[in-house]
C-alpha cells in the first residue's frame, strides 16, 4: 500500500517545496514590489494596488471556473499527475518569461503573472487531491501540515538567496538590484522544475474505479462534474464547510498576496518588507508541523479556530501600524498560523469527502478558495479607492483597505461553528452506501 509510505509522503511534500518558490519570491515578494516600482512606475499607489488586485482576481477566476471540471476529468481518466505536470510546466515557463518584460510594460507583466498564477493554482488542485492516496485518515492532519511546512522552508531558502542577490547585486555580477530581481524569476522556474521531480517518481496515480482515457474521460468528467455538484448540494456538511472556507480563506490569501503592496502603500521600505516575509517563511516552517500535531490532539476544527482568531487580530492591528518593527511582529504572528490554517483546512476537508472522488471534490475546494481570492483583493483595492475618493489621504485609504479584510474572518468564524465533522462523515457513508 502506498498510504503512509515514507517515500511517497516525501515525494508528495517535495512538490510544496518546489512550487512554494513561486508563492514566496513571486506572489508575495518581488512581483508586488517590482510591479509598483518598475512595471507601474509613476502610477498612484492606489491605482497600482487596484491593478495588482485585479491581476490576482483574474487568475483566480480563470482557474476557479475550470477547477471542478478538470478534477472530474482527472478522476475519470486517472490523470491527476498528468494534469499536475501540465499546469506546473505552464507556471514555470510563464514565471521565467517575466525576466524579459521591460520597464513600464505593466500590461505584459500582468498577462504573464496571471497565466503563471493559473499554472500554480491549477497544479495545486491535483497536488491536493493526491493526498488521499498518500496518507491514511489518522495521518492526514500531519501529512498535510508537513507539505505546508516543507513549502515554507523551501520557499524561504530560495527567497533568502534571491534577497541576498538584490541586496548585493555586484557579488553575483548584476548591474543593479533591478537586474537581480528579474533574474530571480528565472531561479524560481528552475527550482520549481527540479524539485517537482520526486512527486512524479515516488507518488503513484490512484486508480479510478473504471478508468477511461481521451475524449471518453472528458465526456465522463463533464457528466461527473454535474453529478458531483448535485452531491455537494446534498452533502450539507461539505456544502457548509465550503461556504465557510470561502469566507475565512479569503482573508488569508488576500493578506498573502497583498501584504507587501500594503506595506509599501503606507510608507515602509521594500527591504523592510522583504525581511518581514523571510521571517514569516522561517517561522512558518516549524509552526505548520506544530499545527499538524495540534490537529491530531485537539482536532482540526479547534486548530482552525485558533488561526482565525489570530488573523482577525492581525487585520485590525495592521491598520494602526506606524513602525517597521510592528510589521516584523505581525510577520512572526502570521507565520505562526498561516501554514496551520491552510494545512488543517485541507485535512479537515479530506476527512468529509468521498476518497475515490478526491480530485473533483478538491476541484470544488480550490474553486471556492480561488473565488475567495477574487473577492479579497478587489474588496481591499476597492475600499482604498472608495476612501480616497471621499477626500481622505492615501495613507488613510490604504489603512482602511486592510481593515476591510476582518469581515471575512468574523463571518467565517461564526458560521464555522455549525460545521460538524462527524456528521459530514456519516453523510458520506450514507451516500456511498446509496450508490
Amino acid at each position: 500500500m502506498q498510504k503512509d509510505n515514507r517515500k511517497a509522503i516525501f515525494g508528495w511534500a517535495m512538490y510544496d517545496w518546489a512550487n512554494s518558490a513561486f508563492a514566496t519570491t513571486v506572489m508575495a515578494g518581488f512581483f508586488p514590489i517590482f510591479f509598483k516600482k518598475y512595471w507601474s512606475a509613476g502610477a498612484d499607489v492606489n491605482v497600482s494596488t487596484a491593478r495588482l488586485g485585479l491581476a490576482n482576481s483574474v487568475a483566480g477566476v480563470a482557474i476557479a471556473l475550470l477547477a471542478p471540471i478538470l478534477g472530474a476529468i482527472a478522476d475519470k481518466g486517472s490523470s491527476k499527475k498528468r494534469f499536475l505536470m501540465f499546469f506546473s510546466f505552464m507556471g514555470i515557463v510563464m514565471t521565467m518569461s517575466l525576466y524579459m518584460v521591460s520597464k513600464g510594460d505593466w500590461s505584459s507583466a500582468v498577462f504573464l503573472y496571471v497565466v503563471a498564477t493559473a499554472g500554480f493554482l491549477g497544479g495545486n488542485i491535483f497536488y491536493d487531491s493526491l493526498i488521499v492516496g498518500v496518507a491514511s485518515e489518522k495521518r492526514l492532519d500531519f501529512v498535510s501540515a508537513l507539505g505546508f511546512s516543507t513549502g515554507y522552508l523551501g520557499g524561504g531558502i530560495l527567497f533568502g538567496f534571491n534577497v541576498w542577490m538584490t541586496l548585493s547585486p555586484g557579488t553575483f555580477g548584476f548591474a543593479d538590484a533591478g537586474e537581480a530581481v528579474r533574474f530571480s524569476f528565472l531561479t524560481v522556474g528552475i527550482w520549481w522544475a527540479v524539485f517537482s521531480i520526486p512527486i512524479f517518481l515516488f507518488v503513484k496515480e490512484p486508480e479510478a474505479d473504471k478508468a477511461v482515457s481521451g475524449t471518453a474521460a472528458v465526456k465522463a468528467g463533464l457528466g461527473q462534474f454535474m453529478h458531483t455538484f448535485w452531491e455537494i448540494r446534498h452533502l450539507k456538511t461539505v456544502f457548509l464547510f465550503l461556504a465557510v472556507y470561502w469566507l475565512y480563506i479569503d482573508g488569508v490569501d488576500t493578506i498573502i498576496v497583498m501584504a507587501v503592496d500594503y506595506g509599501m502603500s503606507i510608507g515602509f521600505e521594500s527591504n523592510d518588507l522583504i525581511v518581514a516575509l523571510l521571517i514569516t517563511q522561517f517561522v512558518g516552517f516549524p509552526s505548520a508541523i506544530a499545527f499538524g500535531y495540534i490537529g491530531q490532539k485537539i482536532g482540526a476544527k479547534r486548530g482552525i479556530y485558533i488561526a482565525i482568531g489570530v488573523y482577525l487580530f492581525v487585520s485590525v492591528w495592521g491598520a494602526f501600524m506606524r513602525d517597521k518593527h510592528e510589521f516584523y511582529i505581525l510577520a512572526i504572528i502570521i507565520g505562526l498560523v498561516q501554514g496551520g490554517i491552510q494545512a488543517l483546512s485541507r485535512s479537515f476537508y479530506a476527512k468529509i469527502i468521498p476518497a475515490n472522488k478526491s480530485a473533483e471534490y478538491f476541484g470544488f475546494y480550490n474553486m471556492i478558495g480561488k473565488f475567495a481570492t477574487v473577492l479579497g483583493p478587489v474588496v481591499m483595492g476597492g475600499a482604498g479607492l472608495l476612501v480616497r475618493s471621499m477626500g481622505y489621504s492615501s495613507d488613510i485609504a490604504s489603512r482602511a483597505s486592510i481593515t476591510s479584510i476582518s469581515l471575512f474572518f468574523i463571518i467565517g468564524g461564526v458560521l464555522f461553528y455549525f460545521v460538524d465533522e462527524e456528521k459530514g462523515r456519516e453523510e458520506v457513508r450514507y451516500l456511498e452506501g446509496d450508490s
